[in-house]
């Protein structure tokens, strides 16, 4: 564990300050969170209604609720009461092609308008929104819009074209396929969505909703195995409300960018909802990821809040100069930034740092999952850093550490478990149910959802280490964990060493099979600039690895590959790496993008 501490001076204003860690959660409860939000009138919980309706209730229809900056800069605003006109005449636009209550929406779109249109109207019409990735290829879209039994669809007339007609005969229950953009002949089988937007009423009154009812599916990866579809509910708002004030110490007034895509959790339950429901501005970038247009879009929109992903963090580090000045490669004022955060995969201590002396705040990592909906683990404003680190539990979540059977996995003895006391100890990380945002479900899969529960405690299948003072420490997936003439290895702690050198710019760990040892640590590396690929820089970097990881850890082999797989969302496949090393079949590629 990484033992340099970054201290944090006490910061007043937060709703959810968190500098007394120990009091506030000992009196926090998920009732009094939930007194926070506003309900709907006649009793009931809706997720749209907090993030619009409540709003445009409070007076604030006027307060600009979207600030879109499309590829060429050019920015529209969206006031909160436009949305709210937006997102009923998409509500109605349902009710009138005869779409029930709980049915399906899907969504295969970027970052655009009618992307929270489609959104928020299916929210606020109690119908089930799942957001799909749009990089996905055509079997990946299939699969999922089979596996949720979807009857609607909005999309692009470009992506329909390219990831859905060809299995559209193998979707029989797809009959509504609405494309955003200008249609001059619409596919058989789809319709203009500006067509149907424009004959319905934004006049809407949201439904009775209970907080029980279904409203969010979100299908994992499925980068290992059939992908899942999580359920998650109504009440699942009163999570996102709290959490986003205590992990990204939101407040009203902000201008929050959160760059995750809209067809993951983070792009919906922390880019729409969460921030929505406190009445502040998003920033929606339209355009593609490029160095100097997210500082132009940070200094031109004065961004306060930004939570983003530790792979796009990597790419802005590539792009500091490296004469020991470490600052902007521009004239960028960033004096707007209060805080930044980071989520999706482990964020390395070196981008902590990185953030501290270039953009002159630390980055905040946490932890969550699809499954639990919300932030669980975080590094709070007000709280001194440990560079590497997760952070601590949020109020209202219970966390520890379980011991582990010889498949990685919490050991379950006559169905009972045992919870890790000591500190510096690897075990399976696991959550006591309970918090508002937990799923409800694997779509389909009762047996599946069962198996991630056991003596009282959420299976989180991530493994973990807690330090003395209670934060706690990302080690890896237990089905990554490498196990080496006796030791178990995490390969996140081998790739943030390697980082740790000037020349590495990423890293990629596995365990390539040994007869002897069992498997033998093997480190695929991506270069910066100006470094070359040569015997003597592998020496360097063996021997460097040896002396911070000790010989037990430390990598056997090095490979240099610059372009390393991984996924839109940032994370470096191991599993395409362990097919390459052994000769075996990639899998689904679609999610995969070279970076490097």
């Amino acid at each position: 564990m990484d033992h340099r501490i970054i201290h944090k001076q006490p910061r007043p204003g937060g709703a959810f300050e968190l500098q007394d860690y120990e009091r506030i959660r000992a009196e926090f409860t998920w009732d009094e969170a939930r007194s926070r939000l506003a309900g709907l009138p006649g009793g009931g919980l809706n997720m749209g209604y907090e993030a619009v309706d409540r709003q445009v209730a409070a007076g604030l229809g006027g307060r600009e609720a979207l600030r879109c900056v499309a590829a060429d800069d050019t920015v529209t605003h969206i006031s909160y009461g436009e949305l709210a006109c937006l997102t009923g005449r998409f509500a109605n636009a349902l009710t009138a092609m005869g779409v029930a209550r709980q049915e399906m929406v899907f969504t295969l779109l970027g970052r655009c308008p009618e992307l929270y249109a489609t959104v928020l109207g299916t929210l606020r019409s109690a119908r089930v929104l799942c957001p799909l990735f749009s990089a996905f290829g055509p079997e990946p879209v299939r699969q999922r819009l089979e596996l949720g039994d979807a009857r609607v669809l909005v999309t692009t007339e470009e992506l329909y074209w390219r990831k859905v007609e060809e299995n559209r005969h193998r979707l029989p229950r797809l009959d509504r396929v609405l494309l955003v953009g200008p249609v001059k002949d619409p596919p058989p089988g789809t319709v203009s969505f500006a067509e149907v937007m424009k004959q319905a009423s934004q006049e809407y009154t949201v439904p009775p909703t209970d907080p029980g009812d279904m409203a969010l599916l979100h299908f994992t990866s499925g980068t290992t195995g059939t992908p899942k579809g999580a359920v998650h509910v109504h009440e699942a708002v009163v999570a996102h409300h709290a959490t986003v004030a205590f992990a990204l110490d939101l407040r009203p007034g902000d201008v929050y960018w959160c760059t995750a895509d809209p067809g993951w959790v983070t792009g919906t339950s922390y880019g729409i909802i969460a921030p929505l429901t406190h009445g502040v501005t998003l920033v929606v970038d339209e355009g593609d990821f490029d160095v100097h247009r997210w500082y132009r879009i940070l200094d031109n929109q004065k961004v306060t809040v930004w939570y983003t992903a530790p792979t796009a963090i990597r790419m802005l580090m590539r792009a500091t100069p490296r004469n020991g000045t470490r600052q902007l490669p521009g004239p960028y004022d960033l004096s707007a930034l209060r805080f930044i955060a980071s989520v999706g995969e482990p964020l390395n201590p070196e981008a902590v740092l990185w953030g501290q002396d270039v953009l002159g705040l630390p980055i905040h990592d946490n932890w969550w999952q699809t499954e639990t909906g919300a932030i669980m683990i975080a590094n709070f404003a007000s709280s001194d850093i440990r560079p590497g680190s997760m952070g601590r539990p949020l109020p209202g979540v219970e966390a520890g550490l379980l011991a582990r059977g010889e498949d990685g996995r919490a050991e379950v003895t006559d169905g009972h478990v045992h919870v890790i006391g000591e500190p510096g100890i690897e075990g399976e990380l696991a959550l006591r149910p309970g918090w508002p945002s937990m799923f409800r479900g694997y779509l389909h899969e009762e047996a599946r959802y069962a198996a991630c529960f056991a003596d009282g405690w959420y299976l989180t299948g991530d493994l973990a280490k807690r330090d003395q003072d209670g934060w706690f420490w990302f080690v890896g997936r237990a089905d990554d964990v490498i196990k080496s003439a006796g030791h178990l290895i995490g390969p996140f702690e081998v790739e943030s060493a390697l980082m740790e050198h000037p020349a590495v710019a990423e890293a990629g760990v596995i365990g390539r099979p040994d007869p002897v040892v069992g498997a033998v640590v093997k480190a695929y590396v991506s270069l910066r600039p100006g470094h070359a690929p040569d015997t003597h820089l592998k020496r360097e970097l063996l021997a460097f690895a040896r002396r911070r990881l000790g010989p037990a850890v430390a990598p056997r082999e090095i490979e240099f590959e610059q372009n390393l797989p991984r996924t839109r969302s940032g994370k470096v496949m191991r599993r395409v790496l362990r097919a390459r090393e052994m000769g075996l079949p990639e899998g689904d590629l679609s999610t995969v993008e070279s970076l490097g």
